[in-house]
């Protein structure tokens, strides 16, 4: 069935809270923030605004020192993933819109532009930390290695062709596999990325980099729990979307993105980085995948991997708990929203 694309003015919109629809509602676009009929929205949009950062506020001199200092493994590592996140993060940032395009509830729309804001600041932060370490030349070899490295560009297409596919054909199924798919990226795809940044940090490495990443991961934890109230609103207000067949497709998705992440995680850190290798990348993701599944009320994929077994990585993802000024440079200023944690 065809989505309908909501009316930018509205003067016949429906006012009563009750008839509110994630999709398919007939909207004013009236930004109240009194009469919400998804509640959830107004401790989001207090965490997602409290969580305000400036990328060139995090002193990354460090970082310059560091940099030339690591291990042929660990810089081409650091390079392969800097160049995922810019790209995925960039993507993420134009695609938004497109969602937003059809949800008619006016408070979740506040969100996604929130959420498309933070996604600018996210790229805005890596290209920070490329200028800040590398020459001009090799700061752009970074940025479009994605398209000269078959799996780098394989797994940006995986993604991204989701996306294409709800513009060319803006059905209701291909939006909720497009949200989905933005579940998958937000809780699965950047998180061997994530570890790999704390973990130089954990081996005195880095630093800023990793203090960056961090309030990159607490942006995207918010994201992350804005898909899945997404994902279970539409399952509660049109449960007839969610076939077995749909539902099967989604575990599909999941378990590519799944396997995606690991094969990724072996290719650029795999057993040649102190502090990880292969088999925790395996379980962590594996664990992560079925977290996430559980999270949007579908059945696990992978048999065991209930416990979390790289408890630090969420140690050192907590912005709140980590204390690094890093020469007055005021980034624990924005750790001031209480910590989400990361168990959606």
């Amino acid at each position: 069935m065809i989505i309908n694309k909501k009316p930018l003015f509205n003067e016949y919109g429906d006012t009563e809270i009750s008839k509110k629809r994630m999709i398919n509602g007939n909207t004013t676009n009236l930004n109240d923030f009194n009469n919400m009929r998804y509640t959830w929205v107004s401790d989001w949009y207090r965490q997602a605004m409290n969580n305000f950062w400036i990328p060139e506020e995090i002193n990354l001199s460090q970082d310059l020192k560091d940099y030339n200092k690591l291990t042929n493994e660990e810089r081409t590592a650091y390079d392969k993933i800097l160049s995922f996140l810019i790209f995925l993060d960039s993507i993420q940032t134009a695609n938004l819109s497109n969602i937003n395009n059809y949800i008619t509830a006016s408070e979740v729309n506040l969100c996604l532009t929130i959420q498309a804001f933070q996604e600018a600041v996210h790229s805005q932060s890596y290209s920070y930390m490329l200028d800040t370490i590398c020459s001009p030349e090799k700061r752009n070899e970074i940025l479009y290695q994605w398209k000269n490295d078959k799996i780098l560009l394989d797994r940006n297409k995986f993604i991204g062709d989701l996306y294409n596919k709800f513009l060319e054909n803006p059905t209701e199924v291909n939006l909720v596999k497009t949200v989905m798919a933005n579940y998958i990226l937000e809780g699965i795809y950047f998180y061997s990325g994530f570890m790999f940044f704390y973990n130089l940090e954990r081996n005195r490495k880095m630093p800023g980099s990793a203090q960056e990443i961090r309030y990159i991961n607490r942006d995207e934890n918010t994201h992350l729990w804005l898909f899945r109230n997404i994902l279970k609103e539409l399952q509660v207000e049109q449960p007839e979307i969610f076939t077995e067949d749909l539902k099967e497709q989604l575990k599909e998705m999941m378990k590519t993105a799944v396997e995606h992440e690991i094969a990724w995680g072996n290719y650029v850190i795999g057993d040649n980085i102190q502090g990880i290798n292969r088999n925790l990348i395996n379980d962590y993701i594996k664990y992560l995948g079925n977290l996430r599944m559980r999270a949007i009320g579908l059945d696990a994929i992978y048999d065991g991997y209930k416990k979390n077994p790289a408890a630090w990585v969420d140690i050192l993802a907590d912005a709140n708990s980590v204390k690094t000024d890093f020469f007055e440079a005021k980034s624990t200023a924005y750790a001031k929203a209480g910590a989400l944690i990361d168990d959606l």
